[in-house]
């Protein structure tokens, strides 16, 4: 594909065992209306068919660890394009997104764009998560860059790899400059498939030493971001959460499991000194993943161009 620096866009992709969901996001970004879009899927020694499916879709694949900073950093050092957006596997994107990032990018001064992410999967647990999300539309605190201009990106020297959580809030907080982001109408469709209380607290306990060294770093300053229980978003949507009792119950006990795990890890550092290494854990949790009716639907649509 050949892609003019100048107007073009790329859409980098991490990914680690992505098998059941990649192929919906990677055709999706195909369908992009933006014409010149650039495809990278940057890899971390996935071990089922992530290899296979990239290697149909993405202009350019590559494999780097140990984790999505330094993925998304080579994955921007491939790119060509002057206008980056980092999505993660599990993504289905509306097919106005690119265009519609780039429009406002070239319009103005706005060094990154938020994009607006609904959740979307099966059965209870994510009803609660989806709530939940819900609550978080137009908020500054939770919502991040994921389109960035390349020079803003580079300015910035991109997402800080020494934290695996938190990452997307730190470099969209670094970028902005304490000024309010852009976002488009188009949206991003969160497949977080068929969620399960054990899975929730694996993976938070596996990226709370993310949060909380992003917490360190900036203070009390990230704590309406790093605090899982008490957000003003649940305030000002409250209306919202009265209307749906039983979801809402199931949402703060996902916050409240989310809590736990972040103080385990909090707890394990201070008497071990060190964070214990639960990587396989939480791999093993994402490879044994349910294909949901999303992925389903859209992982037979389009091919490499």
């Amino acid at each position: 594909m050949s892609v003019d620096r100048q107007e073009a866009v790329s859409v980098i992709v991490t990914t680690r065992n992505s098998g059941q969901t990649l192929e919906a996001c990677l055709g999706s970004i195909r369908r992009q209306t933006h014409a010149a879009t650039e495809l990278v899927v940057v890899d971390n020694h996935s071990t089922d068919r992530t290899l296979e499916i990239a290697n149909r879709f993405a202009d350019k694949v590559s494999t780097i660890g140990p984790e999505r900073s330094a993925q998304r950093n080579h994955g921007a050092s491939l790119a060509s394009g002057a206008l980056l957006l980092f999505i993660d596997a599990d993504m289905v994107l509306d097919p106005e997104v690119v265009a519609e990032g780039a429009r406002i990018l070239g319009a103005g001064t706005a060094p990154a764009v938020v994009i607006p992410e609904e959740t979307v999967g099966e059965g209870f647990w994510t009803a609660c998560r989806s709530l939940e999300r819900g609550c978080y539309n137009g908020d500054d605190t939770i919502e991040a860059a994921r389109f960035y201009n390349r020079a803003a990106f580079a300015e910035a020297s991109g997402f800080d790899i020494d934290l695996n959580g938190g990452e997307d809030w730190d470099l969209s907080r670094r970028v902005a400059r304490g000024h309010r982001l852009p976002r488009t109408r188009a949206i991003i469709h969160h497949d977080e498939g068929r969620t399960r209380l054990r899975t929730v607290y694996k993976k938070r306990r596996y990226y709370a030493p993310g949060y909380l060294a992003f917490a360190r770093k900036h203070g009390r300053g990230a704590m309406a971001q790093g605090n899982p229980i008490f957000r003003a978003a649940y305030v000002r949507n409250w209306r919202t959460l009265a209307r749906h009792p039983l979801l809402t119950a199931g949402m703060f006990m996902l916050k409240a499991v989310e809590l736990a795990a972040i103080l385990d890890v909090a707890a394990d550092t201070k008497l071990r000194g060190r964070v214990r290494d639960r990587s396989n854990e939480v791999y093993a949790v994402v490879d044994d993943r349910e294909r949901t009716r999303i992925a389903a639907a859209t992982g037979d649509a389009s091919r490499r161009r």
